[in-house]
């Protein structure tokens, strides 16, 4: 049931999500502005569709995800714009079969790690996006594996639910 609400997000976390993946593979940073508007996005919308206390419950995993977020920043195993990002997607996932989230997560990121490595080395792709930072940047963009988890997530729940 919940599974169909998060159906209703995506018009709007498609545009955020390709923003997202883009800016970090061209810039290597995600913008504050991107993560305001995912979360505008459930604010808004998630009144609408999740019932008073599982849209609570979204916040609150937010606020949790930004705590682990911070601890991991101040650790350096992410970056700032990662933990935020992530910490921004979390109340949609209030409803979610961590495993599976975690399993579509794990996919995402290969998926993302692998094409991108690949894609750096065609010559027309490269031609087109030769002022990518992430083509020549020590770090991942993991907001490319982060933006698919938070598309994929709603399909492939739908589709197994």
């Amino acid at each position: 049931m919940a599974e169909h609400a998060l159906l209703w997000f995506l018009p709007f976390t498609l545009p955020i999500a390709i923003w997202v993946a883009w800016s970090d593979m061209k810039f290597m940073k995600i913008p504050n502005k991107a993560v305001l508007a995912l979360l505008l996005v459930y604010l808004l919308v998630g009144l609408f569709v999740f019932p008073l206390k599982l849209y609570g419950w979204g916040w609150a995993l937010a606020a949790i995800l930004l705590l682990i977020g911070f601890i991991t920043t101040t650790a350096g195993l992410t970056g700032a714009g990662d933990a935020k990002f992530a910490a921004a997607m979390a109340p949609f996932f209030a409803t979610a079969d961590m495993r599976l989230v975690l399993a579509l997560f794990a996919a995402c990121l290969l998926g993302a790690f692998a094409s991108h490595r690949v894609l750096k080395f065609v010559p027309p792709y490269r031609a087109a996006s030769a002022d990518w930072e992430s083509w020549t940047h020590k770090d991942f963009p993991m907001g490319l594996a982060l933006a698919g988890t938070l598309l994929f997530y709603p399909l492939l729940a739908v589709s197994l639910g």
